[in-house]
């Protein structure tokens, strides 16, 4: 199965420098936990993507109101991202790796055509198993992604010494 067969294709998307007002009102608008941000010369091109949480933390960080702060100084610039003609397994192996829920999906000139989440996966796999027809979506590695996505990125070690 290719990743062109689960992904969502209208995406909302916003510009680095955009607030995070705006980037939070689409997601709130649009049911989504991540924006994409594309480039101000309107080629689709990928520059980076934010999160509902990384809005939190700049917020909280920086003190200001969204509408005050630009996307470009919460946006995560390092994207990662699969093509549209990839198989699920890669991406899914790209999630495991990054520890990410979601990849924007690119065409063959590398510009934004949707966004492929971890939920699309395991929502075709309960279609599968549910249908009886053939299984495409590996229940395996569809696991492991799912444990390595949700496993933390470091140990916080609190003053009391707790780590959590």
């Amino acid at each position: 199965m290719r990743v062109e067969q689960l992904m969502t294709r209208e995406v909302q998307v916003c510009r680095a420098e955009d607030t995070l007002s705006r980037a939070a009102q689409l997601m709130w608008e649009h049911d989504c936990g991540c924006v994409p941000v594309i480039g101000t010369n309107g080629d689709g091109r990928l520059v980076g993507i934010i999160t509902d949480r990384d809005i939190a933390m700049a917020a909280y960080t920086q003190g200001w109101p969204l509408s005050a702060i630009p996307v470009s100084t919460a946006m995560e610039k390092e994207v990662s991202a699969c093509h549209a003609d990839d198989v699920i397994s890669r991406a899914e192996a790209l999630m495991r790796e990054r520890k990410v829920r979601r990849l924007p999906v690119l065409d063959q000139h590398e510009r934004l055509v949707g966004i492929l989440s971890l939920n699309d996966i395991v929502l075709e796999a309960q279609r599968e198993v549910g249908s009886g027809r053939g299984v495409e979506v590996n229940a395996v590695e569809l696991t492991e992604t799912l444990a390595a996505v949700c496993r933390p990125r470091r140990d916080l070690i609190y003053s009391d010494s707790r780590v959590v």
